[in-house]
């Protein structure tokens, strides 16, 4: 398997919050920038840049508030469907996620998630 042949990086890190106002305050004063906002299912959602680090912050009631509370890590892909394919070839679907497509950016997003060995989420993302 040769994920590089599909993926340019690291897109961005997700970290569930049940205060969205005090965790963006947080990340203004490091220097990070608001580089785009919505709402997901009722939830605020906001991605924060600094230089090349992305990271999606959302309300979610589920956050675990303690240390180890990155819900995901997730990768940029320019092949969304050959990248399913390939990991699926691979065995490495364990949850069985599908192809999913937000409304989030300029013309949307297409992402699936996995699992990995310590049940962390690994999502595969590319921009449309």
């Amino acid at each position: 398997m040769d994920l590089t042949t599909y993926s340019t990086g690291i897109q961005h890190i997700g970290i569930p919050t049940n205060d969205i106002e005090t965790t963006i305050a947080f990340y203004h004063k490091l220097g990070f920038e608001t580089a785009f906002e919505t709402v997901n299912d009722g939830d605020r959602v906001v991605f924060l840049k600094f230089a090349s680090l992305v990271i999606e912050t959302y309300e979610s009631k589920d956050a675990a508030m303690k240390s180890g509370a990155v819900d995901h890590i997730a990768l940029d892909v320019k092949d969304i469907e050959k990248t399913y394919e390939l990991i699926n070839q691979e065995g490495l679907n364990t949850t069985k996620d599908t192809i999913h497509f937000l409304p989030f950016w300029e013309n949307g997003v297409k992402f699936f998630t996995i699992e990995g060995p310590n049940k962390e989420k690994v999502e595969f993302s590319q921009f449309l």
